[in-house]
């Protein structure tokens, strides 16, 4: 077997809706392509001793132990590769259950779906799975050895990304509440909600956390200075950098029992507790210095230690944090009884889990000796032997819930010190025998204040109860219930996609809202060009949504960004599909015009549930995606009376409609008309029928998200088919004695598009230079080749620079081959140079005649038109006095186009 390819995707996409990380295998059977599981031999035999747990594997007999069934039964590898990479990972601890397998158009050739949690650790299993399955086949066996480093490998990559517990707890939280979040790219941060609404966090830090509040906390002789002076008990201390005056700091304090630990330490690094003499006091202070070059010295104070969570000025969970210990039963040891206690599935290391290992150390072995134990010691049943002095979950402590026991005083104390520091979330570390007394009256201390303070011990306590702090960060980050989300409007479709992006944003920006869109030709934020290309992909889509000024999102949404990667949001408030046509096919394994709608489909089913799906009623692949989608309905047609679209009014459902010349909305018994279309520099005075369907689905779209029809109507009106605004669309320009063209049509339906307007030009000779992109199939060219014959009275056949893998001429030969069976006698020529194409298409336009340009490069076709003299961009081209400029004198005079459309 071979994998071809590997594909991540990240959002909704072409497999599933719901499921958004999964896996795309492309795996070539080759010489096992014929070859079910049931006629090798020994397969089965050896897939069950590897992997004995595929036992739980419904598959489709729907019972335990179908999918072995089906594999005793003969099924084919692809199949097996798919089950066996969903196992793996469930054996390393991801929790997966979601997969596909489907042979592509390519016999042998299968596409393998798998879900994933982590994108190296579900590419990890792909290839794993398809080692194993390959080396049963050949060996009738997987060595163990390789399957548990396998397995190993998967845990770490699981680990390695881990968010950690409080990330972890605030991201689930978010979810919960249906804010969207994004992990970015730089410093472990993350993103919650988009555009404007969008708020960061890193670990327990948000971007309310005040840097003078967190140097504050950081420096703990500081903060003790400033909570003493506003009458906090704290621990008497002083800091030291040298070893010589460590003596007199201990006098300081009150002499011994004493804490030694650095200035700058965190998660109890380089702390040692209740030191009794100097020996002891010289070992801390060494461990402190590899922390620390300065050193708190503080008094010792006897006292069970607490964590005191305060979130927005109020405390939402208290914990007691007790000691890494173990509990005696007379039998084992004490390393025996560690070694058993990190056996724990709720330990791990690190932050990994809820709880961590416990690892002995210098201090360990101290604290035994004080104790009176060694490693080797039975400690009688019930004896409880601490291995640290210090309560750290970090270094193997527990954590008991002591959040409806802490007394009111100490309540209103711990809101008070966090005030005092300037924190929105901080951790306090109080030290007193009785947390539900007030501390005045039992010598209890305020030790530490902390910035980004741990919530695993408040999240998932050993004893107690479970306290939700994540809920508290959100209230206060999204009061009053906030998703954090702005309007996003997701377009699709075969053609239109562009100019029907354009011009929502437009229509849009007449609300006075920021807009960032993505189209073909670039991304926009409001009216400048952030990045030109093609960014109609989901990388595009999150820079919009990651950008803090963006008040609403309008994405373009072509095909090839749904496959490679899935969407690039969870869901859109509005999905336009304009149309779907025969375009690509026979890329990325969609091979039929069905395929392709179902591809097209994901736009308009990952609509939140009280969003809308525009859908063309005049298409029927697009008006079968209602059925599909959750959200509410609203069509778009240029037919008036068409059923649908009056069965779907009537039940009280929206739409917009061209009727008597106007582009109006129509629901229930209302029909307000927007515009007429010949007043819409768009539809080239009501005579492009296409872009008054863009039109529709545009104003549409705007108007189920509350823009006023006013607004609608002012878009409408001042957004034309010009090299600004819609370059490569429909773009016009006058050259005096003739006009030019530019679209960039590239498929037989932008073909008829085109051609639905150029059929209108009667004044002069029709001459298209024509071509398309090298990856299409080669009936797709023959099309082409017939529908320019219809179209144009002369034929410029050109071939774009990048041939796609095509040898050069060969896009040629096919186009001319389409246009010589439709017209024997047509007249054209073939100019493989798309420069010289339309340079030689514009030497020979006789007066009043129409060149028109479908190019791959659109700047570069409009450059050698401008480069042609004095140009004018027709705006607006309708039955009108109009401006022409004469070429050759450059003096404008008033002329009338009476048959220009």
């Amino acid at each position: 077997m071979r994998i071809l390819k590997i594909q991540t995707l990240r959002g909704p996409n072409y497999w599933s809706i719901r499921r958004h990380k999964l896996i795309v295998m492309r795996l070539d059977l080759e010489n096992l392509a014929d070859t079910p599981s049931n006629e090798i031999p020994g397969f089965y035999e050896g897939l069950v001793e590897a992997l004995p747990s595929l036992e739980s594997h419904y598959c489709s007999p729907g019972c335990r132990g179908g999918f072995l069934m089906r594999v005793r039964e003969g099924t084919m590898m692809g199949h097996i590769v798919e089950h066996v990479a969903l196992e793996l990972q469930e054996l390393a601890g991801m929790h997966v259950g979601f997969g596909r397998t489907r042979e592509t158009a390519t016999p042998g050739v299968y596409q393998v779906v798998l879900e994933y949690l982590n994108e190296e650790a579900g590419r990890y299993a792909g290839r794993a799975a398809v080692r194993l399955c390959q080396s049963i086949v050949d060996r009738g066996r997987y060595p163990k050895a390789e399957l548990e480093q396998d397995i190993q490998d998967l845990k770490d990559l699981w680990r390695d990304a881990s968010l950690g517990p409080s990330t972890e707890a605030l991201v689930k939280e978010a979810e919960k509440r249906g804010i969207p979040w994004i992990q970015l790219s730089a410093r472990f941060l993350i993103q919650l909600g988009y555009g404007v609404h969008h708020k960061r966090i890193q670990a327990t830090m948000t971007e309310k956390t005040g840097i003078l509040g967190v140097e504050l906390a950081c420096d703990k002789e500081a903060t003790k200075r400033v909570l003493a002076a506003a009458g906090v008990p704290v621990p008497r201390g002083t800091v030291i950098n040298f070893l010589d005056d460590l003596e007199e700091a201990i006098e300081y304090v009150g002499g011994y029992p004493i804490v030694i630990k650095p200035l700058d330490g965190n998660h109890g690094r380089g702390i040692t507790i209740d030191i009794r003499n100097w020996e002891e006091a010289e070992a801390a202070y060494e461990a402190a210095r590899q922390v620390s070059r300065s050193i708190i010295v503080e008094r010792y104070y006897v006292g069970r230690d607490h964590r005191v969570l305060v979130v927005d000025g109020k405390v939402v969970a208290v914990a007691e944090r007790v000691p890494a210990h173990v509990v005696g039963d007379g039998r084992s040891t004490i390393a025996q009884l560690v070694e058993e206690t990190n056996k724990d599935p709720n330990r791990g290391e690190g932050h990994d889990k809820v709880l961590t290992k416990i690892e002995l150390d210098r201090t360990s072995y101290q604290l035994l000796e004080r104790q009176g134990y060694t490693l080797n010691s039975v400690p009688p049943k019930g004896t409880i032997c601490y291995l640290r002095a210090t309560a750290n979950l970090s270094t193997g402590g527990i954590a008991v819930d002591r959040t409806d026991e802490i007394h009111p005083e100490n309540v209103w104390l711990a809101q008070r010190v966090v005030k005092i520091i300037g924190l929105d979330i901080a951790g306090l570390d109080i030290v007193t025998t009785d947390i539900s007394r007030p501390l005045r009256e039992l010598d209890g201390v305020i030790v530490e204040v902390n910035a980004a303070p741990g919530f695993r011990m408040h999240v998932a306590p050993s004893q107690g109860t479970p306290r939700n702090v994540a809920g508290a960060v959100m209230d206060m980050l999204f009061p009053n219930e906030q998703s954090g989300r702005i309007p996003i409007l997701s377009i699709t479709g075969t053609n239109g996609k562009t100019t029907t992006t354009r011009l929502i944003a437009h229509i849009y920006k007449q609300t006075g809202k920021v807009i960032g869109y993505t189209t073909t030709d670039g991304t926009y934020i409001g009216d400048y060009l952030v990045e030109s290309g093609d960014n109609t992909g989901p990388q595009s889509a999150q820079v919009i949504l990651q950008d803090p000024t963006v008040e609403v999102a309008v994405l373009e949404t072509a095909r090839g960004g749904i496959l490679r990667s899935g969407l690039g949001f969870e869901a859109a408030n509005v999905g336009v599909v304009l149309n779907v046509a025969a375009d690509h096919l026979g890329i990325g394994d969609i091979d039929t015009i069905d395929q392709l709608a179902q591809l097209k489909s994901v736009v308009a089913e990952a609509i939140y549930p009280d969003g809308y799906a525009v859908l063309n009623a005049d298409d029927r692949r697009v008006a079968a995606m209602a059925e599909k989608t959750k959200a509410n309905i609203a069509y778009f047609s240029m037919n008036p009376s068409s059923e649908l679209v009056q069965q779907h009014v009537q039940k009280g459902g929206v739409a917009a409609v061209y009727e008597n010349g106007y582009l109006s909305i129509v629901k229930g018994d209302w029909t307000h008309r927007i515009e007429r279309a010949e007043n819409i520099p768009l539809t080239m005075g009501g005579r492009a029928p296409f872009m008054i369907a863009n039109a529709l689905a545009a104003s549409l779209a705007a108007f189920v998200q509350n823009v006023t029809i006013e607004q609608i109507r002012a878009g409408l009106r001042t957004f034309r088919a010009s090299v600004s605004q819609t370059p490569g669309r429909m773009n016009l320009f006058n050259l005096g004695k003739y006009h030019a063209l530019v679209d960039y049509a590239h498929n037989p339906a932008s073909y008829e598009a085109v051609g639905a307007f150029v059929r209108n030009w009667t004044t002069g000779q029709r001459i298209g230079v024509v071509g398309g992109p090298g990856d299409r199939r080669d009936e797709d060219f023959i099309t082409l080749g017939k529908l320019a014959a219809e179209i144009f009275d002369y034929i410029i056949v050109k071939e774009d620079d990048d041939t796609r893998g095509r040898p050069r001429g060969s896009a040629s030969d096919l186009i001319t081959k389409g246009i010589t069976q439709v017209k024997p006698d047509a007249r054209y020529e073939s100019i493989l140079d798309e420069t010289t194409a339309i340079n030689r298409g514009l030497d020979i336009a006789p007066d009043n005649g129409l060149v028109v340009i479908l190019p791959e490069s659109v700047s570069r076709a409009i450059k050698l038109i401008k480069l042609r003299g004095l140009v004018q961009e027709e705006m607006q081209p309708q039955n009108t006095t109009t401006t022409v400029v004469d070429n050759q004198n450059g003096i404008a005079s008033n002329s009338v186009i009476n048959t220009l459309l």
